[in-house]
């Protein structure tokens, strides 16, 4: 999709296409809106009036063919309180104005930015952005009516010149979060471990390093836990290293994601119903490789780490089975009671790897880790655990501030001698289902060697079915990118 900037004095009664304008509580019009009523004789104060049009978020009205103006379509859409008006606002109003027309036949969209601020103007078409996503790559047979028509959305501003500026950053991010979604989305038949290590290796091309660790050399580091979840596989397990190198001589800043590429609980092996969903199982790694193809994209000043684990969860001849120890890198030794609780294992040596190696900051890792997450709080915000308060609160701060909802979740020390094993130094999961999420991060806990830590543990947010945020298509999400990504640009850069 195409996004292009219109200067307003150059649009004020657009030909052809839909146009969307803004309508506050209360019924208040933004100055489009007020213009448009003008344009067409009042008929957007008479529909708000017929369609109980209250101005709040979500809500839309639409005219076809309206007197008065060139369009083939005049969208209004609720957008809240006019005191809350601002970047979030702008994005919104434009990502619910894009969903509301997209396959309605119009070519071109116009989101009309009330006071047409630049940089309310970028936000607004990252919001178009975002919202257009579509993973379509294998409909061979869809009906060309259902398809989206919008091929361009004109986002109307004062200065079209600084708002191309202001938005550049988050054209970046967009196509970050592009990435990481097609990621989550490919069938695991296609995206494999090997295949998975190929596309982000194809990332160089930004200004990124890639390594691509295959088992051999995993092997020669002694990662057990990690080799292990993959070793019932065909395909071989990897781990990706990416670096970017924009600060300089500063201390890196590390992000490790779990990229089980498929898991079907291996011996332990999960019900049929619903395990086509173990497909985003990498969800945690694809935001971390979706970050780091956004430092690179904006030209970020810090320097960054990332981490991925990738293996696939097979129950073959060779899978493991409950009962067996492994040793990890750092030299601890795991009982696996079940093989179900694998992405654990995964992190466990790419954790005591990156701070091993790179002796970053801080890491933060991202994983689809628990089942037990969703149960504590339900589909919408992801488990914050830390061991490190500043931490914690840069990551809460960036994710008030990007609506990825984060909730920080207590590691009790009571609760550690939960995955002590009477055999290995500690087993894979707790004593029941009691505090999964919480034991699951405490045994991630043992491989951080003392770094400032923090755990999110996303599998309640890597994909929604179905979406009600107009920024977030049905499916995969990209969740974790924007987010750590601000917290990066506002706390970390040079």
């Amino acid at each position: 999709m195409r996004i292009e900037f219109v200067a307003s004095d150059k649009s004020k009664n657009p030909a052809g296409g839909a146009v969307a304008v803004m309508v506050f509580e209360g019924g208040k019009l933004s100055t489009a809106a007020e213009d448009m009523d003008r344009a067409t004789g009042g008929a957007v104060t008479r529909a708000i009036a017929a369609g109980r049009f209250a101005g709040k978020p979500g809500q839309t009205v639409e005219l076809l063919v309206p007197a008065g103006l060139e369009a083939q379509r005049l969208v209004i859409v609720g957008s809240g309180s006019d005191s809350e008006w601002g970047g979030d606002t702008a994005e919104r109003f434009a990502a619910q104005a894009f969903q509301t027309v997209k396959a309605s036949g119009a070519e071109t969209l116009y989101v009309m930015i009330p006071g047409g601020k630049p940089e309310e103007a970028a936000r607004g078409a990252l919001g178009a952005t975002l919202a257009a996503y579509r993973f379509d790559r294998y409909r061979t047979t869809e009906k060309p009516e259902v398809k989206p028509s919008v091929t361009t959305v004109k986002v109307v501003t004062d200065d079209s010149k600084a708002a191309e500026a202001a938005f550049a950053p988050l054209k970046a991010l967009g196509e970050a979060v592009y990435f990481s979604r097609d990621l989550v989305s490919e069938p695991p038949n296609v995206l494999h471990p090997v295949e998975y290590a190929r596309r982000v290796k194809a990332l160089e091309s930004l200004g990124l390093e890639v390594e691509i660790l295959g088992e051999k050399e995993m092997t020669k580091l002694g990662m057990g836990s990690l080799l292990g979840v993959g070793q019932g596989s065909r395909r071989d397990s990897q781990l990706v290293v990416i670096q970017w190198k924009g600060g300089g001589d500063s201390q890196p800043v590390a992000f490790v994601g779990k990229g089980v590429t498929f898991d079907t609980g291996g011996i332990s092996i999960k019900p049929a119903d619903g395990m086509e969903d173990m497909k985003w199982d990498m969800g945690g790694s694809a935001a971390v490789a979706g970050l780091m193809h956004v430092l690179a994209g904006r030209k970020a000043k810090v320097n960054a780490v990332g981490i991925l684990g990738l293996v696939e969860n097979m129950p073959d001849g060779n899978a493991q089975r409950p009962g067996d120890v492994v040793t990890s890198m750092s030299g601890q030794t795991i009982e696996v009671i079940n093989t179900d609780a694998e992405g654990r294992l995964v992190l466990a040596d790419a954790l005591w790897y990156t701070q091993d190696r790179f002796k970053p900051k801080f890491m933060v890792d991202l994983a689809t880790l628990t089942g037990a997450i969703i149960i504590s709080l339900g589909n919408d915000y992801a488990g914050l655990f830390s061991n490190n308060d500043e931490l914690a609160d840069n990551l809460l701060a960036a994710s008030k501030a990007t609506g990825e909802p984060l909730w920080r979740m207590p590691v009790p020390a009571i609760y550690d001698k939960h995955i002590d094993s009477a055999i290995a130094d500690m087993k894979n999961v707790g004593n029941g289902r009691a505090g999964g999420s919480i034991t699951a991060a405490l045994f991630l806990q043992r491989f951080v060697n003392g770094l400032p830590w923090a755990h999110l543990d996303i599998a309640s947010t890597a994909w929604k079915k179905p979406s009600t945020v107009p920024t977030i298509p049905e499916g995969a999400v990209g969740f974790g990118v924007r987010l750590l990504n601000q917290m990066v640009a506002d706390k970390y850069e040079g």
